[in-house]
């Protein structure tokens, strides 16, 4: 008997704690800082092993882009901890504050027009020394917008064009933006971001079939008439027809992944990173990491991938289950991001899509990426943290 209620006073508290004991699964907050601080660490190394002969054959020291992306990480995280203590999330969802970023990312993306090309684009603002890609920023001041006006105008979403044709004009006026720098890949983001808000939103199906075949069709007239992306296309069909020239990316990506083969090749023992696939160390990053670790480590890479965007959900759908509308949609939208960045990246690099420019977050080398990267981390938190203090009576605010 004593033993009986010694167990069903103990299953009781552990009950009423929350928790099953050692078989509990950990939190949302733990996965997510444990995943990133994982993604931190192999990013530093995999980037420091692919860089060095980029480095050394333009006459920098050989761990220079080790230590930019450590400089970039640790201001991602100051940046990241500022927002976590000092914005609030009710005061971000005041539609106020919201154009007032809007403004500031559409100024900036249109300044971004006049600025130097780097690679035949002009994606880089320099600010303080730094160079820094005011899309990364779109995106996240889109998800808020866009989180808070299918909140807002919940009404018009579900029911009738109303709220498509409202949100368009913002999002036509930002996409317009990208497209001039040019930078497709940001545009695609964003598109595949506002569209699974929606969704979520209860947006009427109707409506996904003629935008998603305007969308599709748009889509196509841009690859098919402007060369570059035309040529890129018709590469990736077949990526051997001519690895000296238009294939020549794609072909050594694909040669990298297949020379690591399960376990790979050792870390540093590279072959591909030797100045034969152009700038390894920022989109095909991925590639030199499957011929250095193989199989065993791009699977790694994935796997913590998709801790960080199941811990954001997981934050998503405990918002959602307390009716605080708006950082649920928040945390959805912020996933869905890295989602789209973490396939196009990795399909990227293994022949699945055409080429495209864009990082795999907290993983490629890049510091506007990693920043922004980083404060999505800090609203996910800080979604985290909140959620559960918010009173019902005021629920309808966040």
């Amino acid at each position: 008997m004593a033993l009986s209620s010694l167990f069903r006073s103990s299953f009781q508290s552990r009950q009423h704690n929350g928790s099953d004991g050692v078989l509990s699964m950990p939190s949302a907050r733990a996965i997510l800082l444990s995943s990133v601080g994982c993604m931190l660490v192999l990013s530093l190394l995999m980037v420091a092993s692919a860089s060095i002969p980029f480095a050394l054959s333009r006459g920098m020291t050989e761990l220079k882009f080790f230590y930019n992306q450590l400089l970039y990480m640790g201001i991602g995280l100051v940046i990241a901890a500022i927002s976590y203590r000092i914005v609030s999330l009710k005061t971000l969802y005041k539609t106020e504050t919201q154009f007032i970023l809007l403004a500031i990312t559409g100024a900036l993306l249109f300044a971004t027009l006049f600025s130097t090309p780097i690679n035949g684009s002009k994606r880089w603002l320099t600010l303080a020394g730094f160079n820094f890609q005011v899309a990364e920023l779109a995106k996240l001041v889109m998800i808020i917008f866009v989180s808070d006006f299918v909140v807002r105008r919940s009404f018009e979403v579900r029911n009738g064009w109303d709220g498509f044709l409202r949100i368009a004009l913002v999002v036509g006026m930002i996409t317009f933006l990208l497209l001039a720098q040019p930078d497709f890949g940001s545009f695609v983001v964003i598109i595949g971001m506002v569209f699974a808000i929606f969704y979520i939103a209860g947006a009427p199906y109707k409506q996904f079939i003629a935008l998603g075949a305007v969308a599709v069709g748009g889509a196509v007239l841009m690859v098919a008439t402007v060369q570059y992306r035309l040529v890129r296309v018709m590469s990736f069909l077949d990526p051997f027809d001519d690895v000296q020239d238009t294939d020549y990316q794609l072909a050594r990506s694909l040669i990298a992944f297949g020379r690591g083969q399960f376990t790979g090749v050792g870390y540093g023992e590279s072959v591909q990173k030797l100045s034969h696939l152009p700038e390894a160390h920022t989109d095909f990053l991925l590639a030199i990491t499957g011929e250095e670790l193989g199989f065993v480590g791009v699977t790694m890479i994935l796997i913590l991938e998709a801790l960080i965007i199941g811990s954001a959900m997981r934050i998503s759908y405990t918002a959602l289950k307390r009716r605080q509308m708006r950082m649920s949609y928040t945390a959805f939208g912020i996933a869905v991001v890295f989602i789209a960045q973490t396939i196009i990246n990795a399909a990227m690099n293994m022949g699945a899509i055409p080429t495209k420019g864009l990082t795999m977050p907290f993983f490629s080398y890049g510091g506007s990426s990693m920043l922004i990267s980083l404060v999505m981390v800090a609203v996910l938190l800080k979604i985290y943290k909140e959620s559960p203090e918010i009173e019902k009576s005021q629920c309808r605010y966040y």
